[in-house]
């Protein structure tokens, strides 16, 4: 068993759903700042568990649920050396839409938002610790269901449906299309000056409006939005090499590095806990 002191993380991958289980201890500084393209939805166990999301700083203390959004800008810490303890799961759109559809009665489309970041509930709580451990344990497919069904009922009262945002002003839909443009070049290693020549407008101006509409300057968020497509290729089995080259990564340990920072794992052992497939090291 590790000592108290000591960092780990534990992570499974449900073989049927693909939703991930994940399990960690931090002392100190846990996370840089980074998104995901899932819906992370956990309990802190043990400790206080502190970061930063909605430009806000919060503290998750042991039973407080922690509900974060697709692409929602979030780091991670611990306030002493007591460290904390979590238990989180990763939920896709598609996943959620699965147990906890949008109810609406003009039929228009709904993106699932969170009312608030933090949340003190014994039911939901509990709700998440159910899922997570029927997933963990890999229980009948019955069982996990209800508990995800469980899960979702819990965090009716706590959801918020909002129709996609449609870009109205100039500056949101330029971020809208620097956002696609980089996506489309991203294993070109893109620069900002080309960007702005292809959307015809001001580099500097174009790097203040991407930063204030996505939280990030665009190459920090090019390479959050690499690491998200990067978990997806590992949990499908793809070689990390060919994952590393195909996203515009340098090389094998330069997607190393940058998804240890985001993810407290290599890709090798990421991959490893979602597929099983032979650890090299």
């Amino acid at each position: 068993m590790p000592k108290p002191s000591e960092n780990w993380v534990d992570l499974r991958r449900d073989a049927v759903s693909g939703i991930e289980a994940l399990r960690a201890h931090f002392t100190g500084h846990a996370y840089d700042l980074h998104w995901h393209d899932s819906y992370l939805i956990g309990v802190t166990e043990q400790g206080v568990q502190q970061f930063h999301s909605r430009r806000k700083q919060h503290q998750s203390r042991p039973g407080t649920v922690f509900m974060l959004e697709p692409e929602e800008l979030h780091d991670g810490d611990a306030i002493n050396d007591n460290g904390f303890t979590y238990r989180m799961l990763y939920l896709s759109p598609q996943q959620i839409a699965q147990h906890l559809p949008p109810v609406t009665a003009d039929g228009a489309a709904r993106e699932l938002h969170f009312a608030t970041t933090l949340r003190d509930d014994r039911s939901l709580a509990y709700a998440v610790w159910h899922a997570f451990d029927a997933l963990w344990h890999n229980h009948p497919a019955l069982i996990k269901d209800a508990a995800l069904d469980r899960l979702a009922a819990q965090l009716t009262p706590h959801r918020e449906w909002l129709q996609p945002a449609v870009p109205a002003a100039r500056d949101s839909l330029l971020a809208l299309q620097a956002r696609d443009w980089l996506i489309a070049y991203h294993a070109d290693n893109p620069n900002l000056a080309q960007m702005a020549h292809h959307l015809q407008v001001d580099r500097f101006r174009l790097s203040r409006l991407f930063r204030a509409h996505w939280g990030l300057p665009p190459h920090a968020w090019l390479v959050q939005w690499r690491l998200s497509q990067a978990r997806r290729r590992l949990a499908q089995g793809e070689p990390v090499a060919d994952v590393a080259a195909a996203l515009g990564f340098a090389d094998q340990s330069h997607l190393g590095r940058w998804f240890k920072r985001a993810c407290q794992l290599s890709p090798a052992r990421y991959q490893h806990a979602c597929t099983n497939l032979p650890d090299p090291g």
